[in-house]
């Protein structure tokens, strides 16, 4: 939020410079997270007098303008539309300067010396973007050849504040001027706002259907306002250095107020309203064309203004273009409402939208504040276009009123570390609206105010005594503890020990966020039940992740597109995902990898990625778990079906390891090859407990069986066959050879060591020729081999 430091000085002036102020602020939980100056230095920039316009004698276009500042009379050529004699203009002489770099001289003009420059906001560095507007129009009071620096009061400066989600009460200059008067102990002016003198009878028949959603509406008509009024420029300068726009005088009010009081209100143009104003919940599919010309489809849970006929606003959110007040505008309807934060929540996101009144309304609004608001905005808008004032109509919904809250003074000492006597915690709780309703010894019963939806716990108040006393006054002790180790278990394998492993083999660590598109989710994990969130940020981050893999290919598409060939990255975190109606979250630990296999160099010729150099890294954390994961034919979605395979320990599936399929590199605008793998980390971060093993000193046995086998048994279920036969001696056993013949295209050759080793003594050759007979005849009869001679 930006807001003008003269406009907050106006409520509360602590004898502070700007630095202090803000420090003070900062410190206190509002954040200014910048302080820009309104404008520039403008020198010799003074208030002017038109005092008669001739048409230029050669162009039509342009005017020649003699201009009284006071001291002189100046001849000054202008093609601004809105000049006419009798207006207070700004008026730059020759020799001063204008933002960003622009010095005023004495210039001929198509024949005519032009002695400076009729400004525009623009020229004058007030707002950013050129507008149609012409030249600056002042007051008609503005005093001649006074600095137009020191008459907009342009010393000001621009604080931008940054407030958590719970501080919806300081979203206005009450707000935080309240606030400041409590941190600096400095009187706050409060704003006189009387209930305006009603001239016609005309009501607006209410209807709120919505009750648990509007607790309160109230609104009254105003007709025949001054359709060419101007919004005053005190108004719009606050509103400017509060980065909102001027629109209409009366659009202006209602801007203004939300931004003093901080209740959005909403102006209708009331010959567009037929017979009522009913506040409901939407029809399914009905819609709306809302005053940024965007239409919007809405559902059953969201709130409307509307009519017998349409919709005149999405509540609480925008109003219709079809009932937007206008320079045509003479008759209006005025509203002021109290929306609970809950039914608004994430409704304006939901329909890709960000309005100032929306901010407020999910943060939370001071039900109180919808009356006043509503006198505030009437006397501002009768100032300003005149009008007869109808009276006032208000519906009412019960409110739950507001509960007492336990609080203990001792709990400060023991929770903060700071000491305070029962006077100043009075004092504290008096400036910040807080009531204290009954002390009962050390047991206080406390009511928060109607502003502060944030305090509904014992620890909420200790906060804001912390907060308002002072962070920086809470003295320093070092903490007195003891200190103790963690116990961990040999059994568990570190995390950080698996992130080592990784980035050892080149791998780099990301970390994304749970949330991913529903989309790219369902692509790549169909088989997963996808949970989605009620209100996401965005479309791309609309569910809980399934999946590891989506955020690492949003990354390594990211790399790719930054000219980075050889990317290989990996995370581990939690996913969700429902499982026979059960939410279930288990950690993943998964890869992706792209590129060459080395780095490119000179020595070695570039080489792609394959399968089985990513599935050495599979093996590599295998190892370190001690674990034997297997790797067993299977299909993945996202996979490729004839380079992938299901990861299993004990004849359970732990994870997934292959190609992603070519379909999914060329949909997700990827450059292959690309290799991905994703295994629950729980299967490789548990382990057996190590014990000692002596080698053996005897001389180690060795034979190989070269036989022809169907291709549709797994090298990897025949290996398992081969260990659990070949007698507890064996000491390793692998594939050493593959061999495919054109004539045999149904089966291969396989060549396939087994090595024996004795602890206590060697083996003897009737023992190993014993072995290989059971193994061959396992062979044989559970596989079909045929040994090759």
């Amino acid at each position: 939020m930006k807001l003008s430091e003269h406009w907050l000085r106006a409520w509360v002036n602590p004898a502070l410079s700007t630095q202090q102020l803000t420090e003070q602020m900062t410190l206190a939980g509002l954040e200014v997270a910048a302080v820009h100056p309104v404008a520039g230095s403008l020198s010799h920039v003074v208030v002017g007098l038109i005092v008669s316009t001739l048409p230029h004698p050669n162009a039509s276009r342009l005017q020649v303008c003699e201009v009284d500042i006071g001291a002189k009379i100046l001849h000054i050529v202008c093609g601004a539309k809105n000049c006419r004699a009798g207006l207070k203009v700004a008026v730059a002489q020759i020799g001063a300067h204008l933002p960003p770099n622009k010095s005023i001289k004495e210039t001929t003009i198509r024949g005519v010396i032009s002695q400076g420059m009729l400004c525009s906001s623009h020229e004058l560095g007030l707002e950013e973007v050129s507008t149609d507007d012409g030249i600056l129009e002042l007051a008609s009071d503005a005093p001649l050849g006074q600095a137009i620096y020191d008459y907009l009061q342009l010393n000001d400066y621009i604080l931008d504040i940054h407030l958590t989600p719970n501080r919806g009460d300081c979203l206005s200059v009450q707000g935080l001027a309240r606030d400041i008067s409590a941190m600096t102990q400095q009187p706050m002016v409060r704003l006189p706002i009387a209930e305006q003198s009603v001239v016609i009878k005309d009501k607006m028949p209410l209807n709120v259907m919505a009750t648990h959603a509007c607790l309160h509406y109230s609104g009254r008509i105003i007709r025949n306002i001054h359709s060419q009024a101007q919004t005053p420029l005190w108004m719009q300068e606050r509103l400017r250095r509060s980065g909102i726009r001027r629109i209409h005088p009366v659009v202006d009010v209602t801007n203004y107020v939300m931004l003093e009081l901080g209740q959005p209100l909403h102006a209708f143009d009331l010959t567009h309203i037929n017979d009522e104003v009913c506040v409901r919940y939407a029809q399914s599919e009905e819609s709306v064309h809302l005053l940024d010309g965007k239409t919007v489809r809405l559902d059953s849970k969201s709130i409307v203004i509307a009519d017998k006929r349409k919709i005149l606003a999405l509540a609480g959110i925008m109003g219709a273009a079809d009932s937007a007040v206008t320079s045509e505008t003479q008759h209006v309807f005025l509203e002021s409402a109290f929306f609970t934060p809950e039914s608004l929540a994430g409704r304006a996101r939901y329909y890709g939208l960000n309005t100032d009144s929306a901010y407020r309304f999910e943060r939370g609004v001071d039900p109180a504040m919808t009356l006043p608001a509503l006198e505030r905005a009437t006397q501002l808008i009768s100032e300003i276009v005149g009008g007869e004032i109808g009276p006032r109509v208000h519906v009412k919904s019960p409110i739950k009123s507001i509960e007492a809250i336990k609080f203990h003074p001792t709990q400060l000492k023991k929770r903060i570390g700071l000491s305070l006597n029962e006077e100043k915690i009075k004092a504290i709780f008096n400036r910040l609206g807080i009531k204290i309703q009954s002390i009962d010894g050390q047991t206080w019963q406390l009511i928060p105010p109607t502003w502060r939806f944030d305090l509904s716990l014992e620890v909420d108040f200790l906060e804001e005594l912390a907060r308002i006393h002072g962070y920086q006054r809470i003295p320093v002790t070092l903490p007195n503890s003891s200190l103790k180790f963690h116990v961990e278990p040999e059994t568990q394998l570190s995390r950080t020990r698996i992130h080592d492993l990784l980035i050892d083999r080149a791998y780099h660590e990301v970390i994304n966020y749970s949330f991913t598109a529903s989309r790219l989710q369902k692509i790549l994990t169909p088989q997963k039940e996808t949970l989605n969130l009620l209100n996401p940020l965005s479309n791309e981050f609309a569910a809980m992740r399934s999946s590891l893999w989506p955020g690492l290919l949003n990354t390594l598409r990211y790399n790719q597109q930054r000219q980075h060939s050889r990317v290989r990255l990996f995370e581990t975190g939690l996913c969700f995902y429902y499982h026979e109606g059960t939410l279930v979250q288990k950690e993943y630990l998964a890869t992706v990898a792209s590129g060459q296999q080395l780095p490119e160099q000179w020595g070695v010729a570039n080489t792609p990625l394959d399968f089985f150099t990513v599935k050495s890294d599979v093996e590599a954390l295998a190892s370190l778990a001690k674990k034997n994961i297997h790797f067993m034919p299977g299909t993945h979605p996202a996979l490729h079906p004839g380079l992938s395979c299901n990861l299993h320990v004990d004849d359970e599936v732990v994870g997934y390891f292959g190609a992603l399929h070519p379909r999914l590199i060329t949909e997700l605008h990827l450059t292959g090859p690309l290799f991905c793998i994703e295994l629950e980390i729980s299967a490789i971060t548990e382990r057996p407990l190590p014990h000692f093993k002596s080698y053996s000193k005897f001389p180690m046995v060795r034979r190989d069986i070269s036989f022809w086998v169907d291709k549709k048994y797994a090298a990897q279920t025949i290996l398992q066959s081969v260990n659990q036969h070949a007698g507890p001696y064996l000491y390793r056993s692998f594939f050493f050879d593959v061999y495919v013949n054109e004539q045999e295209s149904e089966k291969r050759s396989l060549a396939l060591a087994l090595c024996w080793q004795h602890p206590t003594r060697t083996l003897t050759d009737a023992e190993v020729d014993h072995l290989m007979k059971v193994v061959i005849s396992d062979l044989k009869n559970n596989f079909t081999v045929q040994l090759r001679e």
